[in-house]
């Protein structure tokens, strides 16, 4: 899990990044992005992509990774800068600011997917690299639950959406309190969506 780690570290880069985010899909809340700096051969046998892992375990590990990374940065971006700038531009925002969040700035970046974070710093994207880079997985276990706890704050000020359990995805459930309470300030306006017997409603015509 640390090939990509030392494959920089040989290329001459000695402050590297993993970035990952959590939060593209939902209907509700912000897309979060983290940025974790680890030491140099790092290994810990349990940290991998966070969709992976349980709740309690994420939770753990975020602690463990807090403690003994070099750095961890998060970085936020709100619903409705979403609808303004679409999702991914959101999402490649918000790993500029999980960056730009380090004490100690990094010389090289490992993203997460196709598209790199638009800084002026060296980095390699990897195709499901919360899977291969250790680095990437500690960020995405870090976003997600920087990100679950933010949703749990709004459920404490929306209980009505059940935030708590669907943390803004767009689940049966969730999609039946946005037709009977209407939308909150935290939903996204402008993503698409599949309602149970609607397969053409749009989320915006949820919150009309």
């Amino acid at each position: 899990m640390n090939h990509f780690e030392q494959e920089a570290y040989q290329n001459g880069y000695r402050v590297i990044a993993g970035i990952d985010e959590a939060g593209r899909g939902p209907l509700a809340g912000p897309v979060v992005a983290a940025a974790v700096i680890l030491p140099l051969g790092y290994c810990h046998s349990e940290i991998t992509d966070s969709k992976r892992l349980s709740a309690k375990k994420r939770e753990r590990l975020y602690g463990v990774i807090k403690k003994e990374a070099l750095a961890v940065g998060v970085g936020v971006v709100e619903p409705h800068r979403i609808d303004e700038i679409n999702i991914l531009r959101a999402t490649l925002l918000a790993m500029a600011e999980a960056v730009e969040d380090l004490f100690l700035p990094p010389d090289y970046l490992l993203v997460d997917g196709l598209h790199r974070v638009p800084l002026d710093i060296s980095q390699k994207t990897i195709v499901k690299g919360d899977t291969l880079s250790v680095s990437i997985a500690s960020a995405s276990i870090i976003a997600k639950v920087s990100r679950d706890q933010i949703m749990e704050i709004y459920h404490r000020q929306f209980p009505q959406y059940n935030f708590l359990k669907n943390k803004g995805y767009g689940t049966k459930e969730h999609r039946a309190a946005i037709l009977a309470h209407g939308p909150c300030k935290i939903h996204r306006r402008s993503f698409k969506t599949t309602p149970p017997k609607q397969p053409l409603l749009q989320t915006a015509d949820l919150f009309d």
